[in-house]
């Protein structure tokens, strides 16, 4: 280290050691009375970590005045420590960066008097005072440097848990795996969930959005997908609503949470169908009835080869017209050529001529209830 202390006479380094000892209690007693965080009693790790802290750095800069102190990389994980140490306690740096200031200025006061009983000059002490302080700057960035590493180093690990509890979660896991993985994850287990099955990012939207710490996400996947807890909550937060804005995003049926499998894969089968990327989110709730069309595609093209045979003889535009001035008499709450002419944008004589085609081609099958419900199933798949 270089600094202003290789200005101060090198023999006032052993006028300082003698009070180091004393000094480092001093220290300690102010930061415990002025810092609420570092008042309770120094037993364990906790008490450790400081006093070694304190003493490290007192005896430090004796060697820095001395000129005698190298680089020395234990020194330097003593400091970190004690910004690892904040972050392992659950406090920001503010405590220990205060227990730093206090420290600076205990030691200031010490070294003044001996520096006044050793007659340094104005100007030395002044060297003095710039030296305590440079010192103590160094320390805090240590400490620094170890919070943000530890922070980096528990962000690393619990992404690591919450990846592994989405897989088992969508792998259909058994409950005791996914409470433990939970736990590992801190991830209080919710009581719903619901999936969104998402667009690979693009050149113009890349990802990047943060989300809300509780929703799960595999982003770097060919498929990207989220899972999102409690979703009445979660999907109308800010940073939800922007992270899906563009994505193609198609949110799945809100489910008990050993259903979240299937909350995607409903998901995955609503975007499939969709010929283009919605620009807004899809809610699947609102095509419940095309997810039961596309769980069984081969049983639903059965029942649509069956059900529309009568229109197989006519010509494509013949089928399409019939085709869709039946599903429009099904839909409609009377079945009157009125209410099918405006739900299809025709004149009321042209829904009549082809309602009485439609009665010709299919007779019966209009009035039974089962016949009734698979043709609209079929429509549906076919329209």
């Amino acid at each position: 280290m270089t600094g202003p202390w290789g200005n101060l006479p090198r023999n006032f380094a052993a006028e300082l050691r003698p009070e180091q000892k004393t000094l480092a209690a001093e220290i300690i007693r102010e930061i415990r009375a002025a810092v609420p965080e570092f008042s309770r009693p120094l037993a364990g790790k906790f008490g450790t970590g400081i006093q070694h802290g304190v003493e490290t750095a007192l005896a430090e800069f004796g060697d820095l005045v001395e000129g005698t102190a190298a680089p020395d990389p234990a020194r330097l994980r003593v400091y970190r420590s004690l910004g690892r140490g904040e972050l392992a306690e659950g406090r920001s740096l503010d405590a220990l960066q205060a227990a730093y200031r206090i420290g600076a200025r205990v030691a200031w006061r010490r070294y003044a008097r001996v520096a006044r009983r050793c007659g340094l000059n104005s100007e030395q002490l002044a060297t003095l005072a710039e030296a305590v302080f440079a010192h103590i700057d160094e320390i805090a960035a240590a400490g620094v440097q170890g919070y943000v590493e530890a922070r980096a180093d528990r962000a690393g690990a619990l992404g690591r848990s919450r990846h592994r509890l989405l897989a088992l979660l969508l792998a259909g896991a058994p409950a005791e795996e996914i409470e433990q993985a939970a736990t590992a994850a801190d991830w209080p287990l919710p009581r719903r969930v619901a999936c969104v099955a998402l667009d690979a990012p693009t050149a113009e939207r890349p990802r990047g959005e943060r989300l809300p710490d509780p929703v799960l996400a595999a982003l770097d996947q060919p498929e990207p997908h989220l899972l999102v807890p409690e979703p009445e909550s979660y999907l109308d937060d800010i940073r939800v609503v922007q992270a899906l804005a563009g994505r193609g995003a198609v949110v799945g049926p809100a489910v008990p949470l050993h259903q979240a499998a299937d909350s995607l894969r409903w998901a995955r089968l609503v975007r499939a169908r969709l010929p283009l990327p919605p620009q807004q989110p899809v809610d699947c709730r609102d095509r419940l009835p095309d997810l039961l069309l596309l769980a069984d595609p081969a049983l639903v093209r059965l029942i649509a080869e069956h059900r529309l045979a009568p229109l197989a003889g006519l010509t494509a535009k013949q089928r399409e017209r019939l085709a869709a001035t039946l599903s429009a008499w099904l839909r409609t709450e009377h079945g009157t050529a009125p209410e099918v002419a405006a739900r299809l944008g025709i004149h009321p004589q042209t829904a009549r001529r082809r309602l009485h085609r439609v009665q010709e081609l299919f007779g019966p099958a209009l009035t039974s209830p089962d016949a009734r419900f698979e043709l609209e199933i079929a429509l549906r798949a076919a329209l």
